[in-house]
């Protein structure tokens, strides 16, 4: 009696394994896994070992790019100005936009007036001219942010490549990225406005009186806690979701090709599957930047109420 073939996996190459799928003709005898080995008693996965390659590869990038801006003079060539011309971007319009110039970071009281009592919020002419010349106080939030885009947009490009996978379309991936941001959103915003100072934030100011203030309060900070954990959860939710939808798509292409092999249908659903992979496979190097633009974005809005309670 024949052993029933297992049917295929059509998600097994967005699955993290322990092992690397490799081309048939690579090996001897057909086989197409090339194991992972055993570090220190924790086995490797190609995920893990596609994350330390897109580690190492934004580290040599941007180092080489560091070490020419250093020199004095501007990044020549195309290589180096595509990646210029993102940092830039991040910098320029996420960054500094998004978290403002703190008023004390020009001698301001909270409400944005100046010792000389004219009110202009922080944002005056003078005070750009000289954020311009000595670097913008919302900077100093740059490496995270530049290191949170260039990690998660090249992870999400290694799926583009045969055999290899995009990392960020594993939950436990985007989920600690999601953990690794809202440390940092709590640390910048309790540096910021001290600990205690930074939990109370929380709550908004309420002009109630005071029966109602000591029964609503708590109730507020409560439900502004949860958001502000539900929030961070979302974070890694929607960047996993949206790289995975992609393969799922492709994958629903193949199954219309598997599920037609036997039918005369073969000849019009095998070229219009395979038109709709190309189409697909282009999309999602397009999503790739909008999901990393997105992920960046939304951590530096975090960090921006963080450091700007009010």
């Amino acid at each position: 009696m024949a052993v029933p073939h297992p049917e295929p996996d059509l998600f097994d190459h967005v699955r993290d394994h322990s092992f690397f799928h490799l081309p048939g003709f690579w090996t001897a005898h057909g086989e197409t896994k090339l194991p992972l080995p055993e570090l220190f008693g924790v086995q490797l996965t190609k995920y893990m070992v596609l994350q330390v390659i897109a580690g190492a590869f934004v580290f040599f990038v941007f180092r080489g790019l560091a070490r020419r801006v250093a020199s004095g003079a501007p990044p020549r060539g195309p290589w180096w100005n595509f990646w210029e011309t993102l940092a830039l971007y991040i910098r320029d319009n996420v960054v500094r936009p998004t978290i403002g110039v703190p008023h004390d970071a020009h001698g301001h009281d909270e409400h944005g007036h100046g010792h000389h009592g004219h009110d202009d919020h922080g944002h005056g002419a003078a005070n750009h001219a000289a954020v311009a010349t000595v670097g913008h106080p919302a900077d100093r939030f740059l490496p995270f942010i530049w290191t949170c885009f260039f990690y998660v947009l090249i992870c999400n490009l290694l799926g583009a490549f045969p055999w290899m996978g995009s990392p960020t379309a594993n939950i436990n991936v985007t989920g600690a990225l999601a953990i690794i941001t809202i440390c940092t959103v709590m640390f910048y915003g309790m540096q910021r406005s001290g600990v205690a100072g930074f939990w109370a934030s929380l709550a908004p100011p309420m002009d109630l009186p005071p029966l109602m203030k000591v029964v609503l309060v708590p109730v507020i900070w409560g439900i502004e806690l949860f958001g502000f954990l539900i929030k961070h959860f979302v974070l890694a939710v929607r960047l996993f979701a949206n790289m995975m939808g992609g393969h799922t798509v492709i994958a629903v292409f193949l199954l219309y090709i598997a599920t037609t092999a036997t039918s005369a249908l073969w000849y019009l659903v095998l070229p219009s599957s395979m038109f709709g992979q190309i189409f697909v496979g282009t999309l999602e190097i397009l999503v790739a930047f909008i999901q990393a633009y997105i992920f960046a974005f939304l951590a530096t809005l975090f960090i921006s109420m963080a450091v700007n309670p009010h």
